[in-house]
């Protein structure tokens, strides 16, 4: 959702876009703590699937949707009351401030909705019913593109915003001509997200009333197994931990960008949307990895989970060696999709190349770190990323592109180092082979 925020905002202006990204950002700084608990859930429900106790699967979920809630519901209010205060400390120009604190603050309130379908994700995606996952994404997606498009431009700028743009959904204006709206802007973007966030929830509430989920995973008798809890505690923590760290140091990230210049700043978040746009179908192999290598170990079949986490990093070169390959050959392409200012693609065109180069590095570590999580070993890979974060990839940046002066490319260097830094740890931590004897 936010990417399709970012694509469609981008076609307003620089400030617009600047504030949608950093709003984006800021609310990932808090959403990304729920990917320890929805790793935790994902983990235990696939480790008791390999134990053929599948109605302790649901269990997990309902541990999940507890710990989901008492996180989500006070970080939601937080964000909201909070936004208008943390906002000017990430963005220097008043009108992209004054756009981003509007944005984020609607957005925040859809928090709530976002983790709690972050766990059935991880549920869902555990029990092998990944086609679950898919249908409540591609609905929610298609409602919030739909969403954008009238509420972003309104009826009147809907004809000449797709028909200037290289946007591939040209036929969107004549579904919005059942009724006039006006242009509401970064807000209507935030607004769509609230409402398309709702129903992403909703979507994935009503499979658990289908028969399969139903009957075989004990979602008509929940209960909390104190046990289980603790456990799902103890591998949700450090990697919660970790996401919201490393996403707070995204946001100096942003804010060095931004110390730099606006068209800078507009021209990194352009870019981190792209290179988000690459994990995605990377993301499915990492889950994949992380289910098949909890499932595997629940079984006592390590052998199989060793093959698994390599089969899995062989198809992520795949897809992003190849999304890696079309970000050097058209940038000039990709870029106009997201930005019409001719500054901000010509700032993007250099970094999307460099990101490029470097999808084959990050495609291992990447792979390996869901390989880790699906073992339970949630820890080690949380302190390695935070500490590469805070220890090297902020202050670098900030000396190379602030106090050196090397300007925009400085810090995009810095960040390939750290990618190439995580994924050599990473395979170092598998080939030893600690994980295999992870209990769950």
């Amino acid at each position: 959702m936010g990417i399709a925020d970012v694509a469609m905002v981008g076609h307003l202006g620089t400030s617009a876009l600047v504030a949608t990204g950093m709003g984006n950002m800021l609310f990932w700084g808090i959403l990304s703590f729920m990917i320890g608990i929805r790793t935790a859930t994902q983990t235990v429900s696939a480790r008791r699937l390999g134990e053929h106790k599948r109605h302790e699967c649901g269990h997990a979920l309902f541990n999940g949707l507890l710990l989901g809630s008492l996180y989500s519901i006070p970080g939601t209010f937080l964000g909201y009351i909070f936004s208008k205060d943390v906002v000017p400390f990430f963005i220097f120009d008043p009108l992209s401030q004054a756009q981003c604190i509007i944005y984020a603050e609607i957005v925040f309130l859809s928090l709530f909705f976002s983790s709690i379908g972050f766990v059935f994700q991880g549920f869902f995606t555990g029990i092998e019913e990944p086609k679950i996952h898919m249908k409540a994404t591609i609905s929610s997606n298609v409602l919030n593109i739909y969403l954008n498009a009238g509420l972003i431009f309104g009826t009147s700028g809907l004809q000449k915003v797709f028909a200037d743009s290289i946007f591939p959904f040209n036929q969107i204006p004549g579904l919005w001509s059942w009724t006039e709206f006006p242009s509401l802007g970064v807000k209507g973007a935030a607004i769509a997200t609230l409402i398309s966030s709702v129903w992403m929830t909703t979507h994935y509430a009503l499979y658990l009333f289908s028969p399969k989920i139903k009957n075989q995973f004990g979602i008509t008798k929940p209960s909390l197994k104190q046990k289980m809890l603790i456990r799902q505690i103890q591998l949700a923590l450090p990697q919660g931990i970790q996401e919201m760290f490393v996403a707070v140091g995204w946001s100096f990230f942003y804010k060095i960008m931004g110390m730099i210049g606006l068209v800078e700043l507009a021209a990194t978040q352009v870019v981190f949307t792209i290179m988000h746009a690459s994990f995605m179908p990377a993301l499915g192999v990492g889950q994949a990895c992380s289910t098949l290598v909890s499932k595997h170990m629940g079984e006592k079949r390590t052998e199989k989970a060793e093959k698994s986490i390599k089969e899995s990093i062989r198809f992520s070169e795949y897809i992003m060696g190849t999304m890696g390959m079309v970000f050097i050959l058209f940038p000039n392409y990709i870029l106009p999709v997201f930005t019409n200012d001719p500054d901000v693609v010509r700032v993007g065109i250099v970094t999307l190349r460099l990101v490029g180069a470097i999808q084959f590095i990050d495609a291992v570590g990447f792979t390996l770190w869901f390989a880790l999580s699906g073992a339970g070993d949630t820890f080690f890979p949380a302190i390695v990323e935070s500490v590469l974060v805070w220890f090297f990839l902020i202050p670098i940046s900030y000396l190379t592109g602030v106090y050196l002066d090397a300007g925009y490319i400085g810090p995009w260097l810095v960040l390939s180092g750290h990618i190439l830094l995580f994924a050599v740890i990473m395979v170092w931590r598998v080939l030893q082979g600690k994980w295999k004897e992870i209990e769950v």
